[in-house]
């Protein structure tokens, strides 16, 4: 199958450029042994580079090249296929746009193209040269923060008593995890997690309930919740607890039963927050925009989950605007590397902004994650890099430090 593979780089500083006609001359031999045609284009500090050919070949090859030291910072763009090569079958060429001006470039570039020209005006590759070609640099948002100049350094907390001891007398448990800050060195707040007795993930407790109860059952977990946080004195922390957005519509009386079990709870409704995932399909918009409306008018917060992964988004955002969204960890694995991803979470960081939305990466287990985010913007953070979920209390949270 043929494939077209375009990232980025910058050539490390350790580097000369004057070596990048050496390093693609014997690029261009090494391609043409497996049948992979392509072009690099360099700015002075920016490097894109298309690669065309068998699957298994552009893969291998951009792995090994993902590791070269000799630049850094290697972000793939695009990885899309084909019927036919867009490039003549030459190896490698370089366009070095210190020398070329850049329409000298861009005409060169089509000179070697085997597209027509009106096909390639509208093509996704072309696309990315020319932007590079006409931008004086690439942008790099998450090279403020270097993954390799940081460490961690864990720290208990008083939340940690009662680790790992289940309260009998429930039919559920829940897990706390902390949303950190760690530009502040300091938890936003904490999220109760759903388990099953015996341990379970969420979606193996929820799979063994009667399906007619789900959302009654939803509901009910929150009492257990909202006591386990009044157990462990949260003082003036913030929980957030996961909940079915059809729990709202389908439950006679679901937002008055969460005001009286955060009250008997010792808990002020401003500390909640409510998180809905858009996970699940929501029917009977109106009544769930009713029950939205009760929740805000009590001082409740609102999150929205796992955004990003499921059906209503956006939608819900032309709807009502929460207080929080929490970006779906699928976005977030291995951002550094992704351009498809990075331009996401980019256009997620000024949507939100402009909407004065606070904005929550879950899901981090690497500190290139955290450094790119960071550096995009984003402040609050959740996932295993910074703190695991634990039984009935908080665990150990490390935090970021720069490395002596």
């Amino acid at each position: 199958m043929l494939t077209t593979l375009i990232y980025r780089s910058q050539l490390n500083s350790s580097c000369k450029s004057i070596q990048l006609s050496a390093l693609v001359k014997k690029a261009r031999h090494r391609n043409a042994l497996l049948n992979i045609t392509g072009i690099l284009l360099f700015n002075g500090r920016d490097i894109l580079q298309i690669l065309e050919g068998a699957e298994e070949n552009v893969v291998k090859l951009f792995h090994r090249i993902r590791d070269d030291k000799r630049h850094n910072d290697v972000v793939e763009l695009m990885r899309d296929y084909g019927p036919r090569r867009r490039f003549d079958n030459v190896g490698m060429l370089l366009f070095d746009l210190r020398i070329e001006s850049p329409s000298a470039v861009l005409e060169s570039v089509l000179h070697y193209s085997k597209l027509e020209s009106y096909l390639a005006s509208d093509d996704r590759v072309f696309k990315f040269i020319q932007s590079f070609i006409t931008r004086k640099k690439t942008s790099h948002s998450g090279a403020a923060l270097t993954a390799d100049k940081w460490t961690l350094t864990k720290e208990k907390t008083r939340f940690s008593e009662s680790v790992g001891v289940p309260i009998a007398n429930q039919f559920c448990q829940f897990a706390l995890q902390p949303i950190v800050e760690p530009g502040e060195g300091k938890i936003s707040s904490l999220e109760a997690l759903i388990r099953s007795n015996d341990g379970g993930s969420p979606e193996h407790f929820f799979k063994a309930l009667d399906q007619d109860k789900v959302y009654e059952v939803d509901l009910q977990t929150k009492a257990y919740a909202f006591a386990l946080a009044e157990k462990i004195g949260i003082g003036g922390h913030k929980i957030a607890v996961n909940l079915l957005p059809m729990s709202l519509v389908n439950v006679p009386g679901a937002v008055e039963f969460l005001v009286d079990q955060i009250k008997l709870h010792g808990l002020q409704p401003e500390q909640v927050v409510i998180e809905v995932t858009e996970n699940e399909m929501i029917s009977g918009f109106n009544q769930f925009n009713s029950a939205i409306k009760q929740l805000r008018a009590e001082g409740i917060g609102l999150a929205i989950d796992d955004f990003g992964s499921g059906y209503a988004g956006l939608s819900l955002l032309t709807r009502f605007q929460p207080d929080k969204i929490k970006i779906d960890r699928e976005i977030v694995s291995n951002i550094h590397l992704s351009g498809p991803k990075q331009a996401i979470v980019k256009s997620i960081v000024s949507c939100c902004t402009d909407m004065e939305i606070s904005l929550v990466a879950e899901g981090i287990e690497k500190i290139e994650e955290w450094c790119w985010l960071e550096s995009a913007g984003i402040r609050r953070f959740q996932g295993f890099l910074f703190a695991r979920p634990q039984l009935n209390g908080v665990g150990d949270i490390h935090w970021p430090r720069i490395a002596c």
